[in-house]
């Protein structure tokens, strides 16, 4: 059996599977310190379990390291390492940064020579004197963490791999992100993609070792696995490394619960929490990625991220009159004691839902205060907000299937513009942590192939081999691992062939 949890903004839920079956779920409040929201549901799940001996994995998606970085909190002290000179100068590492992002990690950066063209080819070789000198300059400024990018490092990443050798040298815990690892082509965006991850790396191991002590108190010695932001897992120390994999993981666990759920393998999913509503387009069951950059805490990355389109609507959303505003402040995981409808005196989404008549919970004599026109024309403000996030991420005006789910999708009524079908699925309102506790692990690569010195065959296979050895690396069988996605983009703008290929693996836990 395995266990999913997915930590939200405002609600932690839990669920025990049986392979397909669902033993139990659970929907706590999340907690200040994420962690003991955390234990709480296991332990809940636990006590509900005929033989705990059978729970044998923890499937975690959680927004702890995206807070980290939207609040400015607990970041390392780092730095960004450019290898490039002399080219790339006019733009230097941090440069699109927001100032207050960039002083909460220190704004340390540096350049260097190395770096690649597009086809391979050095722009200039590495120095070991100059690295070895920045690399104490580093450690003199208290530096804990540093992301090293080299120019078209996708193409060629052995000037990363000696750059982080050599600093591993000088200061051997220093932890060092390499760019090639983490995002794509672009460098900026790979840069920032790269930055992230190594500012993030502390607080990622602090909070794994936290929830593996918790799960150990609790009498839980199981492998501990976190969801990625495609839809798969990886192991517990893959992602203390690689935290920056983990930020979109709550919309992604939604769509993957919601096609488990549903059937539904091509559809848009709606999940609409207490504070906000996520859209997202499954595609054979996996979330649809983004193809342009996305803003991170203000930053512009370019690693693997799904294509969600996200507003500030929850069934805790605030509403008022005069004008009418529905959020985008919510009372969050107090709704149970501010809500109208449960004794409390602000007025929110979830209160005008059970006004109106679409849904049933607390006290109904309690919003009775409410008026009946007012409520309908809130409901109908929310339904097209809710119509506008199916729009936005459909590729045409043929309706398609919609899967709702969430606790918040009580505000929705069943007839929906753009729709060819609306599902409510049994359990819909924990499809988050299903999402979590049925994933399997994956692996993806991205990377630019020079097709003059070999054939496009071999640089597919290539791609497929390395795909493959990160799905194996984060936890996946060898055996059952196979390859989902293959993407080959021609580069006919460039003087001589190149090919950018993507392709993804997944495979079950082993």
């Amino acid at each position: 059996m395995h266990i999913g949890i997915d930590v939200g903004g405002t609600n932690t839920d839990a669920v025990l599977m049986d392979g397909d079956v669902l033993v139990s779920k659970v929907k706590n409040p999340t907690t200040t310190d994420v962690t003991s929201g955390i234990i709480t549901c296991i332990n809940s799940l636990i006590s509900s379990s005929p033989d705990n001996a059978q729970i044998n994995a923890v499937m975690l998606g959680t927004t702890h390291f995206v807070n980290a970085l939207l609040q400015r909190r607990d970041l390392a002290p780092s730095a960004s390492l450019r290898l490039c000179l002399p080219a790339t100068t006019m733009l230097p590492p941090l440069v699109d940064w927001p100032n207050d992002l960039k002083q909460s990690i220190g704004a340390h950066t540096y350049m260097a020579n190395g770096g690649n063209e597009y086809d391979g080819r050095e722009i200039s070789p590495i120095n070991e004197k100059e690295l070895i000198d920045i690399s104490q300059k580093m450690l003199d400024d208290g530096i804990r963490s540093v992301s090293v990018c080299g120019v078209f490092s996708p193409v060629d990443n052995r000037h990363e791999k000696s750059a982080a050798e050599i600093i591993k040298s000088v200061a051997p815990e220093m932890s060092i992100a390499l760019s090639s690892e983490i995002g794509r082509v672009g460098i900026l965006e790979r840069e920032n993609a790269a930055m992230l991850n190594a500012c993030l790396v502390e607080v990622a191991t602090k909070t794994v070792d936290a929830i593996r002590k918790a799960m150990s108190s609790a009498g839980l010695n199981v492998p501990l696995f976190f969801s990625q932001n495609d839809g798969t897992l990886m192991q517990s120390e893959f992602a203390s490394n690689y935290p920056v994999f983990t930020i979109a993981s709550g919309p992604t666990n939604s769509m993957r619960g919601a096609a488990f759920l549903s059937g539904v393998l091509d559809a848009v999913v709606i999940d609409i929490g207490g504070t906000s509503t996520d859209g997202g387009m499954l595609m054979r069951g996996f979330p649809r990625e983004a193809a342009v950059d996305v803003d991170v805490a203000g930053v512009r990355t370019n690693f693997r991220m799904p294509d969600v389109f996200s507003v500030a609507l929850g069934g805790g959303s605030l509403i008022k009159k005069n004008p009418l505003t529905i959020g985008p402040e919510s009372v969050g995981y107090k709704l149970t004691s501010q809500g109208i409808v449960f004794g409390g005196d602000q007025l929110t989404a979830t209160d005008v839902a059970v006004a109106s008549g679409i849904a049933e919970l607390g006290n109904r004599n309690l919003v009775e205060v409410v008026d009946a026109e007012f409520a309908e024309s809130v409901i109908k403000e929310i339904q097209t907000r809710v119509e506008n996030v199916v729009d936005q991420l459909k590729v045409s005006a043929k309706p398609v299937p919609v899967v709702l789910v969430g606790g918040g999708s009580i505000l929705i009524k069943n007839n929906f513009d753009g729709a060819s079908d609306v599902l409510r699925p049994t359990n819909a309102e924990v499809a988050n942590a299903i999402g979590a506790a049925i994933s399997q692990v994956g692996g993806q690569i991205e990377k630019v192939y020079s097709l003059t010195d070999m054939a496009r065959e071999e640089a597919l296979e290539l791609a497929k081999n390395e795909a493959v050895e990160k799905a194996i690396e984060a936890g996946g069988d060898p055996n059952s691992i196979e390859i989902v996605d293959i993407e080959e983009i021609p580069l006919t703008y460039l003087p001589s062939n190149a090919l950018r290929v993507k392709i993804k693996a997944v495979g079950n836990l082993i």
